[in-house]
């Protein structure tokens, strides 16, 4: 099942989309929101399977689907937790700015919270106050869970997924050192992060989702140029079973909660960096570790944080080369 929210209030207006994203039908009859379908959900999901099933045999009324009238999957969300499960790209981005990698981080999932008011959809403009910000992009993975109890075990934990979808987890790379040296965390550095128009249950990605990861490429473009396609499996250091049972483990998760995965990352073939897909590598799913590979390799990084007017893709294919969740396409806009 896939399921989107048009533009519509605060909240969206939740449709049901076809397999291959090209028709939708209204969900309202059923639930207006998918936040209200979440807090209800295993009376809400049946009835909406079955609209799905509808839309696929033309037996339900319909519309044609586009990707620009979508806002993000949940709009706003009552809690948005992010990981760095990609052991690889945590590495480097505190090489980057200096810092070793503590050995805990190797066992102990890195989760922090983020902002959940205001999530932009998949082509709204990423803008921003000043270029000299260093404005990055971050492809990842994300789930939404139902209710989650506390003290979950991982295994437990996968049980509580309802839906996947992608994520761009903008990052303002030039604010993080200052906030990070305080001992509290990100803020200013994190504005609002983007969604993939649609978000689906485990169920469609088939073979793909397994041990609470998705074993698909995450494709990355920045101005029509390939600029990563890292496997979103390969390199996963904690699995979603794993990083919902630790966001839990002191208290109950309620339904809507988002879990990102953290910038995807994979190791290159040396067991170094990724090299970048020009010369075939994996590339990146953000702009600061290939900077950070640059100045492992050469001394010094040569890739520029995005400038206004750049654009950001990011989506993800199925094995027969069809977008899974539609994608995400934004351009980078001077704050008015």
């Amino acid at each position: 099942m896939k399921l989107a929210s048009l533009m519509h209030g605060r909240d969206g207006r939740l449709v049901v989309v076809s397999h291959d994203l090209t028709r939708a039908t209204d969900a309202f009859p059923v639930v207006a929101t998918l936040q209200a379908a979440l807090d209800d959900w295993e009376r809400v999901a049946p009835r909406l399977a079955d609209l799905a099933e509808g839309l696929e045999h033309g037996s339900v009324p319909s519309f044609r689907f586009h990707e620009h009238d979508c806002a993000a999957p949940l709009p706003r969300a009552y809690q948005w937790l992010d990981a760095s499960a990609y052991l690889s790209h945590v590495e480097l981005a505190r090489k980057a700015r200096g810092a070793a990698m503590p050995e805990n981080y190797r066992t102990d999932p890195l989760i922090y919270q983020g902002g959940g008011d205001a999530f932009l959809g998949p082509r709204q403009p990423i803008e921003a106050r000043s270029e000299e910000d260093g404005i990055d992009f971050e492809g990842e993975v994300a789930v939404v869970t139902g209710d989650v109890p506390m003290g979950v075990t991982p295994a437990e934990a996968l049980g509580c997924i309802r839906l996947v979808m992608l994520a761009n987890d903008v990052t303002l790379r030039n604010r993080v050192g200052g906030e990070i040296a305080k001992g509290f965390g990100f803020l200013q550095s994190k504005p609002s992060s983007a969604f993939s128009p649609v978000a689906v249950t485990p169920d469609e990605l088939g073979g793909a989702w397994r041990d609470g990861k998705l074993h698909l490429p995450l494709l990355a473009r920045v101005n029509d140029t390939a600029f990563g396609r890292p496997d979103a499996g390969a390199d996963m250091a904690f699995g979603f079973g794993v990083l919902i049972a630790h966001a839990a483990a002191t208290r109950r998760l309620c339904a809507g909660t988002i879990i990102g995965s953290g910038t995807v990352s994979n190791l290159g073939a040396d067991g170094g960096p990724s090299r970048p897909v020009a010369e075939g590598g994996a590339g990146y799913a953000c702009i600061a570790e290939q900077r950070a590979a640059e100045m492992m390799r050469d001394g010094a990084p040569k890739a520029a944080f995005l400038r206004f007017g750049d654009r950001v893709r990011i989506e993800m294919k199925d094995a027969s080369g069809h977008s899974i969740f539609g994608a995400i396409e934004q351009e980078v806009l001077p704050h008015a």
